[in-house]
């Protein structure tokens, strides 16, 4: 029994000894640990102070920028051709209304809410807090305001927010020059500056939207602004306020613009009018345009569809890049040359029995008068457009010579105009045909090159260009949409060389027989001009009188482009032209009246 005990009493010394080592050990953690605390307090509050409470400082203060307003787009004369206009938009916040879902529901009843805008509030939402307002639709109609107001106190956490939308007020008249704006996408933010963009919703696409964007946008401004845990902004602390984008005033007259429109009527084409001594481009127009109006909040794909639809191709910009052969309106760069390397005087005289052949080839290449024109010198041979002439001489000129005084004209090379997009048309040469076909120059090419056919290519600026440096007789300047563009001398000819051309290209307005004369009665002032038309399908020459009755037999889309170039006053030259009318048919009864109503009404306005 005692030895009993005893063990009992060994064992619960053991016990003892063991609890109390294991709460000596529990208590060396415990203060261990709160060592660890106080020590990271410490640290916390001491040696990181600074560190934190700069941290908390910037989770309490933030930074919101300001988009700026874009400054506005105005004609010569100051009319408005892009603005800011007060608008208004639907906006929603979600954790003020009684039910996201419910609330849709009651402003579809209201207002029609498109496909892409139900897109667009989905992905704000899936990005946004509860109490930020989401963008429910844009642009808002006064009927579509009325409705929504009558119906606000059924609406909780929905407003009508106003703010200022892009708007362009001539609608098409304008959409090639001016462009529209459109919502950032990842490629816009990728090319502009983030911190001036950061409030930004809207850039220039296209014309001068887009090649002025950094002019036009202004500079953010920005607000500090007091947060809680949560982001919600509590106050603003201070605030700078953003500095509006610069008006642009382009050389454009709106005048000119529409006179321009009205004479092609609903054919599809384009129309440069340039001062000659500036440069400066006073209409410049592709028809048919579009309203730049429906794609500033995104258009609608059925309305997108049908511009892509239209066989006039309303989207696509012609006095840019529109690439058409010059036709007969190349022969006056030609005699120029011709007259400048001694091949010909103005009193040359050539026979044209309505075709000709190169020695030792069968190939007949027609003149578009089937019987001929019989003895022609320079002035008839430009105010009859006589192919069988401009055959003879491109062939003793070569196509060496014919390239090189094209090419100092500005043919084959952009012109630099302050808009993207431009195109650089095709001047052909012989090394360029042996790269591109692995073939020599033929013979005949350079017979069809004298009368603009072949592989020439011009853009209706070019064209243009090259017209009023002919008019200042060799001296022009860069065309500008703003202001004076830079001078320069594009070729050197003698006068009397110049006055021939001349002489020949006013007989084809003002002679008995020139090929426009039915536009003389027109014009208010002595005109030069030059007929053309640009082949779309395959004949022998190109078709400048009586040739056009075939053409009007043709289908529309098979039809000769219709082209004319001129400068007014004749005696002292201030503005050029060129038109183009796509399946116009002929240069004298298509294109050259329209050139004459815009050259007519410039004349009028004083330019």
């Amino acid at each position: 029994m005692i030895g009993e005990a005893t063990a009992r009493v060994r064992d619960e010394l053991s016990e003892q000894r063991l609890t109390a080592a294991r709460f000596r050990v529990l208590v060396a953690i415990v203060l261990v640990t709160l060592g660890l605390l106080g020590w990271r307090f410490g640290h916390l509050q001491l040696g990181a102070h600074e560190q934190y409470a700069a941290r908390a400082e910037e989770n309490r203060i933030r930074l919101r920028a300001l988009p700026p307003n874009r400054g506005l787009i105005l004609d010569r004369t100051g009319r408005v051709l892009a603005e800011n206009r007060p608008a208004y938009r639907l906006v929603v916040v979600p954790e003020r209304s009684l039910g996201l879902d419910d609330t849709l529901e009651r402003i579809r009843a209201l207002v029609p809410i498109s496909e892409s805008e139900e897109q667009r509030f989905d992905r704000q939402r899936s990005r946004s807090r509860r109490f930020e307002p989401l963008t429910i639709k844009s642009n808002l109609s006064e009927a579509e305001v009325a409705r929504l107001a009558i119906e606000r106190h059924h609406l909780p956490g929905v407003e009508i927010e106003p703010y200022l939308q892009r708007h362009y007020p001539h609608g098409e008249l304008m959409a090639h020059v001016v462009g529209y704006v459109g919502r950032m996408d990842a490629r816009d933010r990728a090319r502009l500056d983030p911190d001036q963009y950061r409030a930004t919703t809207h850039v220039g696409k296209i014309g001068v939207e887009r090649h002025f964007e950094g002019v036009l946008h202004g500079d953010s401004g920005l607000e500090r602004v007091e947060t809680n845990a949560q982001g919600r902004v509590l106050r603003v602390l201070e605030r700078v306020s953003p500095h509006a984008g610069s008006d642009l005033s382009l050389t454009i007259d709106l005048e000119l613009q529409r006179t321009a429109i009205e004479a092609l009527q609903q054919q599809a084409g384009a129309v440069v009018l340039l001062d000659v001594a500036t440069g400066e481009v006073l209409a410049l127009v592709s028809h048919p345009g579009f309203d730049p109006n429906l794609f500033v909040h995104g258009i609608a794909q059925s309305d997108y569809d049908q511009l892509l639809r239209d066989p006039q191709r309303p989207l696509f910009n012609r006095f840019l890049s529109g690439g058409y052969e010059p036709g007969s309106t190349i022969k006056p760069f030609l005699a120029l040359a011709g007259l400048e390397y001694g091949l010909i005087t103005p009193e040359t005289r050539v026979f044209s029995s309505g075709a000709y052949r190169l020695p030792g080839h069968e190939r007949e290449y027609r003149d578009w008068r089937r019987e001929g024109h019989g003895w022609v010198d320079l002035e008839l041979a430009l105010a009859e457009s006589v192919n069988v002439y401009f055959y003879e001489l491109a062939v003793e000129l070569g196509i060496d010579r014919i390239s090189r005084e094209l090419a100092l004209f500005g043919f084959g090379r952009a012109t630099g105009l302050d808009l993207p997009g431009e195109g650089q048309g095709l001047l052909p040469t012989r090394s360029w045909k042996r790269a591109q076909f692995g073939q020599p120059w033929f013979p005949g090419e350079t017979v069809i090159t004298g009368i603009g056919q072949g592989f020439t290519v011009v853009t209706p600026l070019q064209l243009a260009h090259a017209t009023a440096a002919l008019a200042g007789r060799g001296v022009t300047a860069t065309p500008s949409l703003l202001g004076p563009g830079e001078p320069v001398r594009m070729v050197v000819h003698q006068d009397w060389v110049w006055d021939a051309v001349f002489e020949g290209m006013a007989a084809v307005v003002h002679g008995p027989s020139g090929s426009a004369r039915a536009i003389a009665s027109r014009l208010p002032a002595r005109m030069a001009g030059k007929t053309g038309t640009a082949q779309v399908f395959g004949r022998d020459a190109d078709a400048e009188d009586e040739d056009e009755r075939d053409q009007a037999e043709l289908p529309e889309h098979l039809r000769n482009h219709a082209l004319f170039i001129g400068f007014a006053p004749f005696e002292a030259p201030t503005i050029a032209v060129a038109v183009v009318v796509e399946h116009g048919g002929g240069g004298a009864s298509v294109a050259a009246p329209v050139a004459a109503a815009v050259v007519a009404r410039a004349l009028e306005l004083g330019y």
